[in-house]
């Protein structure tokens, strides 16, 4: 193995003054705006129609494409002082490995309890909840790395907090939700006999395993029946708020590339409601879009099993299984698709940000879909070299960036690769055991399961 080393550190650190003290909203500098959230009935939502189901500040950030900047309240920042800013890596061990003269970056966000970059959009949205005097929130949660990231953050802010984690998630991750529980969180498996919505779905299909569109159904449905209006719901992903909290991945990611005199050609990140792709591609997104990097390759990636950028269709869906919520224009695989019980949970969601979708159909990014026991080999790979167990999630990005970096090995191309860990895997060890096992299996849905959730993609009057 060749003993190559650069001036380039394994680890950069930007300093603690340098934590962006602003989220950047890249639909400002979007040509062309992603298509407004709707009421069912096909009206533009406003600020009153979602206010209801979240805090007031949320839905004015959620509905605003045209402020590029919104300054990160001092509650929020304070936190974040305790775990950011997160590394920038050079993965100098997997580069040797592959052979490749690509350069392989990676900004780590697994470095705080929750172990992912979902806390970045947790506390703002509990902040928000606490300022406007809230008392109980709820969500959803897939792999569990957003409840328990909520969890951590409600408890800072001294909020309630019920979480509908999805099924197979439930039984496949106990120490999960023990991190919640730890952290004073209500778990309840979704769909579960608590709610209407829950009740519903299990009449049509009692052994029914989940999906985050099922457990969203059961979290509004919670959080409006709240005593008082002093409930709200709070999203993980998908949503324009999510991705604007999610963009100091990128922000510090460009600034600490920016130091090592460093751009990328190519950047990459795990793909299921979009939060975490969105977040870290939004600076260098803007560049693209105002041509000053045109030909910067962005690729989202996401399990074969629920692919909803490779073989979804760009329509507005409702964003939850029971159908309670507005309609988004996304791409989406149908509101009643419900994936495989695989271990890529906290990508089996059946739509994908409208942001992100935009961005997708108007040709500015790529989408590959992905098997799960290659995404295993290539964690696996990962660990081994870089020391960092990698979530399942996160090892969707990696194994495109192998892929990216053999193919530079292939062409002697020396191109810059950036991908996004999102988070760790040690609470993912039954997913990790079964594929040591031979016992993990890949499900590609037909064509034939794809149409029963393209079934229920409503129908709009004078929309579609």
């Amino acid at each position: 193995m060749a003993e190559t080393r650069t001036t380039d550190p394994y680890r950069t650190y930007l300093r603690e003054d340098q934590i962006p003290t602003a989220w950047y909203n890249l639909r400002a500098d979007m040509p062309e705006k992603p298509e407004p959230m709707r009421l069912p009935n096909g009206k533009v939502a406003t600020v009153d129609n979602i206010a209801p189901v979240f805090a007031r500040a949320l839905c004015e950030q959620e509905l605003d494409d045209d402020t590029a900047y919104f300054d990160i309240p001092e509650p929020v920042m304070e936190m974040y002082r305790v775990y950011r800013p997160s590394p920038l890596c050079r993965a100098y061990n997997l580069e040797r490995a592959l052979g490749t003269p690509a350069k392989i970056y990676y900004k780590f966000e697994g470095n705080n309890t929750s172990g992912s970059h979902k806390l970045n959009s947790a506390l703002a949205q509990a902040y928000y909840a606490y300022a406007e005097g809230i008392t109980n929130i709820t969500t959803e949660t897939g792999a569990g790395q957003w409840g328990t990231a909520l969890s951590e953050a409600a408890a800072h802010f001294g909020l309630s907090l019920d979480v509908y984690m999805v099924k197979c998630s439930y039984e496949q991750k106990p120490f999960r939700r023990s991190v919640m529980q730890t952290f004073g969180a209500t778990i309840t498996p979704s769909p579960s006999d608590t709610t209407a919505a829950g009740r519903k779905i299990l009449a049509s299909d009692p052994t029914c395993t989940g999906s985050l569109g099922t457990a969203i159904s059961e979290a509004v449905e919670r959080a409006l029946n709240v005593p008082g209006n002093k409930g709200r719901y709070q999203l993980g992903s998908v949503l324009n708020q999510v991705l604007l909290h999610q963009s100091v991945i990128g922000l510090e990611s460009y600034e600490a590339l920016a130091e090592l005199g460093e751009y990328p050609d190519i950047v990459i990140g795990c793909c299921g409601g979009g939060s975490n792709f969105g977040g870290l591609i939004a600076p260098f997104m803007r560049d693209k879009l105002n041509g000053a990097h045109p030909d910067t390759r962005f690729i989202g990636v996401e399990p074969a099993s629920c692919p909803s950028l490779t073989r979804g269709v760009y329509a507005y869906d409702f964003a939850d299984t029971g159908q309670t919520c507005p309609l988004c224009k996304m791409y989406t695989l149908g509101s009643g698709f419900i994936p495989s019980p695989d271990h890529a949970g906290g990508l089996r969601y059946h739509g994908m940000s409208p942001v992100v979708s935009k961005l997708k159909h108007d040709g500015y990014m790529e989408a590959v879909a992905v098997k799960q026991t290659d995404v295993f080999a290539a964690a696996e790979q990962f660990a081994k070299l870089e020391t960092i167990l990698p979530a399942p999630e996160s090892s969707h990005a990696i194994l495109q960036a192998i892929r990216e970096a053999e193919r530079c090995r292939e062409t002697g191309e020396a191109k810059t690769i950036l991908f996004g860990l999102t988070g760790t895997g040690y609470f993912d060890m039954v997913a990790y055991d079964k594929y040591n096992r031979g016992e993990l299996e890949d499900h590609i849905p037909t064509d034939e399961e794809l149409q029963v959730g393209f079934n229920t993609i409503p129908h709009i009057p004078g929309l579609q």
